[in-house]
């Protein structure tokens, strides 16, 4: 049977912020929990249940792991020289269950490339059969491909970034700044910080694929 939902949890720096930014996350609850080397600790500081851990393990605390290991999970190591990141072997892990939705908690801050490879990755096509959400330290991401409706508040800040190619046919509602139909090319600001006008915003992408970013809000700059 397949799980209807999968958390991947990251690991990365900080942990202390990421944890208590994470603390209240609307997680699906039951969903089976995969862990990225680092994201073990993560995982229990949350109080998730870890079913597997995976990665080179060069960052997760012995005692964390072990602790996870005696709680059940079972565990995949992998060799430190290897072709993929350790949040892309617990993607890899999680799609190959067939979720309707994967929801990855990982840190906002830390390494750029880090950073900027992980949420690149979250659009990566080999992930599209899954509807898919980040919740980056007090930041949050979501991968659009056809339509998606985002529940938010009136004067919250939303980016749209076309990733891997133009998102054809962009078309918004419930945002200040509308989109009709447009083109979004990757590298354009056009879609830098819309804002919430309603409850929801639907957001439909015809051809192509879009990152909705929703910033924290003490850390956003006007650009």
């Amino acid at each position: 049977m397949k799980p209807e939902s999968i958390v991947v949890v990251a690991g990365g720096h900080p942990l202390g912020s990421a944890v208590l930014g994470s603390a209240v996350l609307p997680l699906p609850a039951g969903a089976m929990v995969i862990a990225a080397d680092g994201g073990v600790d993560r995982a229990l500081a949350l109080g998730l249940h870890v079913d597997l851990a995976i990665g080179d393990f060069d960052s997760v605390s012995s005692e964390g792991l072990a602790a996870a290991e005696a709680a059940g999970a079972r565990v995949e190591g992998h060799p430190t020289a290897k072709d993929a990141t350790d949040l892309e072997l617990a993607l890899d892990a999680a799609i190959a269950l067939g979720p309707a939705r994967i929801v990855v908690v990982g840190s906002g801050g830390g390494r750029l490339d880090h950073l900027l490879g992980s949420v690149l990755l979250l659009a990566d096509e080999r992930y599209a059969a899954a509807e898919i959400d980040a919740y980056l330290g007090d930041a949050q991401v979501h991968v659009i491909r056809g339509s998606r409706t985002l529940a938010g508040a009136a004067g919250d800040l939303l980016t749209m970034l076309p990733v891997h190619g133009p998102a054809e046919g962009v078309t918004t509602e419930g945002l200040e700044y509308p989109l009709r139909g447009e083109t979004l090319v990757p590298g354009t600001s056009r879609g830098v910080s819309n804002v919430f006008s309603a409850p929801e915003a639907l957001i439909t992408v015809e051809r192509g694929c879009l990152l909705a970013v929703r910033p924290a809000p003490e850390t956003e700059e006007s650009l």
